[in-house]
């Protein structure tokens, strides 16, 4: 599968973004889907997954500001972002697979290019 991530720009603090995962497979209803960010001279770190059936999970430093969800017949996984902060800031990269729910990048196979969200103070 190919993903297609967009929707990152700059925001100021406090502000919101939405980001959008386009998938290239009708069988994306099957895929677990992610998203995590990397920040300038950091490591890759995870900020929310959705499983095939609908859970969720996230990083704590998102929980309560960031929701993942997906519309199966759009073949797209949204991360919806509020209350942003300037700690936020980093590429944001999507990520599917198969088999794999999980927190860890290396669970994932298929990967976007990445959309980079800034958040200004």
């Amino acid at each position: 599968v190919q993903l297609q991530a967009s929707g990152g720009g700059l925001v100021q603090a406090g502000g919101y973004l939405r980001l959008y995962c386009a998938a290239s497979r009708r069988t994306f209803t099957s895929y677990n889907m992610a998203w995590f960010r990397q920040a300038p001279g950091k490591e890759r770190e995870f900020v929310a997954a959705i499983s095939s059936y609908g859970s969720t999970t996230y990083a704590d430093s998102v929980k309560g500001r960031f929701t993942i969800s997906r519309d199966n017949a759009k073949n797209t996984a949204y991360l919806q972002m509020i209350s942003l902060k300037p700690e936020d800031t980093a590429v944001y990269y999507c990520a599917a697979d198969l088999r794999n729910y999980s927190r860890s990048s290396t669970a994932y196979n298929y990967w976007g290019q990445g959309t980079l969200v800034t958040v200004s103070s």
